[in-house]
């Protein structure tokens, strides 16, 4: 655990002297993957990590708890004082490699009311590494997410994790709902920056800056520097 605990503050120092406006800390390395509630061990262990990276930078922090378990998140969320969570199925359903994923977002903003929680949740639409069920076109999961399951932004991504979005697909939930807040989720380059940021709100960045471009591998100082230099408006 104390490695575990040691790279999370390294990369979270990495990210905040970068000038990234937050740190989402998550239990990626964590595979396979809970499809619904996670162990009260690894509520433990990610809630000693947010309190440990939340002691080594002074940004806003997120977490997620990989693959759905929201109801965790914001108890982690509200003990550690972390301002947002991830929430990869929040309304709706997805077949994911865990099975059928289904949203709970009944239970997610009912929790928050009564843990008096000013947390936002921040909802994927057509999350990666699903396929959504016959029948679910983007646009109406987007509406729903956004008007149904009174998200607080909503998340675009690409397939899998460091895969590109689509700008089509950006564009379609901002034709949709176009008051939403809107962040690209997966893939964000240099290269296509400029195009998906002028068509949404922000992005979750995390393989374009890690070592050697590989997802997990850690922060690079260089790359983090690099991209927030080229990309920031």
């Amino acid at each position: 655990m104390a490695e575990v605990l040691d790279r999370a503050a390294a990369d979270a120092r990495a990210l905040a002297e970068a000038g990234f406006d937050g740190v989402l800390v998550e239990n990626f390395l964590d595979a396979p993957f809970f499809g619904g509630a996670v162990p009260s061990v690894t509520v433990s262990a990610i809630t000693v990590a947010v309190t440990h990276v939340a002691s080594a930078v002074d940004c806003p922090l997120g977490v997620n708890v990989l693959r759905n378990d929201v109801v965790a998140a914001l108890g982690i969320a509200t003990a550690t004082g972390a301002r947002f969570v991830r929430a990869n199925v929040h309304t709706g359903s997805m077949w994911t490699d865990q099975g059928l994923i289904e949203g709970r977002a009944n239970e997610t903003l009912r929790l928050r009311q009564a843990l008096g929680a000013d947390i936002a949740i921040l909802a994927d639409v057509h999350v990666k590494h699903a396929t959504p069920p016959v029948g679910s076109k983007l646009e109406s999961s987007a509406r729903d997410t956004w008007h149904r399951g009174l998200a607080d932004a909503l998340v675009v991504s690409g397939q899998g994790t460091g895969q590109s979005t689509k700008l089509g697909d950006v564009l379609t939930v901002r034709k949709a709902v176009p008051e939403a807040t809107l962040l690209v989720g997966s893939g964000l380059t240099l290269a296509q920056g400029p195009e998906l940021l002028a068509a949404a709100d922000g992005a979750i960045v995390g393989t374009s800056i890690m070592n050697d471009e590989r997802p997990g591998a850690g922060i690079d100082p260089g790359r983090a520097a690099a991209f927030v230099r080229a990309l920031r408006p």
